[in-house]
C-alpha cells in the first residue's frame, strides 16, 4: 500500500523553486560565466557594461557596431561560440522581412489570429504573436522561408576570423509537427547563434549591409579594422515597415523591461520557447539601438529554468544601453579609419 506524503503543496512548491533557482542557469559570480573569455581586442567600457548587466544570470551577451562589423564584446564566448539554440520568436523578423519583400503582407495587413481578434504587422511583432507568423509561413512556404533565412545569414558562420565559431543549423524540412508555420512562429527546428543575429539585427540597423562579423584580437587592430561586406540585402524599403514592431516590443509589448525611451530608442525582438533538442528554456533578445548619431547592437541569450525568458533577456539588454549611457560613451566619437570608410 502507498503512503501519501506528508509534504504540503506550498512545500513541494518551495522545493520546486529551490530547485531551480540553484540550477546550473545561474552561477555564483561574474567569474564562471565570463571564466576563459579572451577581452585583448574588446571595447572594455562595453564589456564591463555587459557583464554587469548579465550578472549572475547563466547568458550570454554580444554586442557590435551595426557601421563596421566590429565585435566590441562576447560575454560567455563558451555559449556564443557553440552551434545555437533555437531562434524562439527573433525568428519574426527575419521572416517579417521574407513576407514583405514576397508582397505577401503590408505594414498595415490584418490576419485574425483568434475568434474576431485582428493584428496588423506592427502589434504582432510587437506583441509576438504567433499565430499571425504562422500565416505568413504557410503564405510564404517552406522553400521561400529557407532561402531568406539563410539570405540573411542563418545557418552559416557570422564571423570571419572566430575560429571556435560553430553556426546555426537550418532544417532539411519543416517540422512534422505543424508545419512552416512552427518554423516561422518560434523557430522549431532552426539553431540559432547569438553571432548570427547580432550579424542580423547589424544589418536592419545600417539598412541592409550583412557584414562580417570581426572580433579583433588587439586594441590597436580595433582602431584600423577594414569592415567586410558578406552580401548586400535588398531590405532597405522594409525596414521602415518592421522597425515600428520593433519599437512597440519595447514600448508596450513583450520587451518593456528594456525600458522605453522616445529619444533614445531601442528596437528589438523577444523570444521565450524551450529548445527542441533539450530541456532547456531560453530567453533571447536581439535589438539596436539609437542614440544620436551613434548605433549599437545588443544581443542576449538566456538558458536554464522556466525564470530564462525573452523580457528577462530584454531586461539585461536594456542595462547594456543604461550602463553604457551612465558612462557617457555615446557622446563620444568612435573612429573610423580612412580604409573602413571606402570599405563602405
Amino acid at each position: 500500500m502507498s503512503v501519501a506524503s506528508t509534504r504540503t503543496p506550498r512545500a513541494v512548491s518551495r522545493t520546486r523553486a529551490k530547485r531551480i533557482l540553484s540550477g546550473p542557469w545561474r552561477v555564483p559570480n561574474y567569474a564562471v560565466s565570463t571564466e576563459g573569455d579572451n577581452v585583448d581586442g574588446e571595447d572594455l567600457a562595453v564589456r564591463r557594461a555587459a557583464v554587469d548587466a548579465l550578472g549572475p544570470l547563466n547568458g550570454s551577451v554580444v554586442v557590435t557596431d551595426p557601421g563596421t562589423g566590429r565585435i566590441l564584446t562576447i560575454v560567455n564566448q563558451r555559449l556564443a561560440f557553440q552551434s545555437g539554440y533555437q531562434p524562439c520568436s527573433t525568428i519574426k523578423v527575419p521572416v517579417a522581412l521574407a513576407a514583405l519583400s514576397e508582397s505577401i503582407v503590408e505594414r498595415e495587413t490584418l490576419i485574425r489570429v483568434y475568434g474576431r481578434t485582428t493584428f496588423d504587422l506592427t502589434h504582432a511583432l510587437a506583441r509576438s504573436n504567433n499565430q499571425y507568423f504562422a500565416s505568413l509561413g504557410q503564405k510564404l512556404g517552406f522553400e521561400r522561408v529557407s532561402y531568406y533565412v539563410k539570405l540573411f545569414g542563418l545557418g552559416e558562420k557570422a564571423s570571419l576570423d572566430i575560429e571556435e565559431e560553430q553556426p546555426g543549423l537550418l532544417p532539411p524540412a519543416p517540422p512534422r509537427n505543424g508545419g512552416v508555420g512552427m518554423m516561422t512562429s518560434f523557430g522549431e527546428g532552426i539553431s540559432l547563434t547569438p553571432l548570427e543575429l547580432a550579424a542580423l539585427m547589424g544589418a536592419v540597423a545600417n539598412g541592409g549591409t550583412l557584414y562580417y562579423l570581426q572580433y579583433p584580437k588587439s586594441q590597436q587592430e580595433g582602431q584600423t579594422l577594414v569592415p567586410r561586406v558578406k552580401r548586400r540585402l535588398d531590405i532597405e524599403q522594409w525596414i521602415p515597415e518592421i522597425k515600428p514592431g520593433m519599437m512597440g516590443a519595447v514600448e508596450y509589448g513583450t520587451a518593456r523591461r528594456a525600458g522605453f525611451d522616445p529619444n533614445e530608442p531601442i528596437y528589438g525582438k523577444t523570444g521565450t520557447c524551450t529548445d527542441g533538442r533539450s530541456p532547456t528554456h531560453l530567453g533571447w533578445f536581439g535589438s539596436f539601438g539609437e542614440i544620436g548619431k551613434n548605433k549599437i547592437v545588443v544581443v542576449v541569450l538566456l538558458t536554464g529554468g522556466h525564470l530564462m525568458s525573452g523580457p528577462a533577456a530584454s531586461g539585461v539588454a536594456g542595462q547594456v544601453y543604461k550602463n553604457l549611457g551612465a558612462r557617457n560613451y555615446f557622446a563620444q566619437e568612435r573612429a573610423t579609419s580612412p580604409l573602413a570608410l571606402i570599405a563602405q
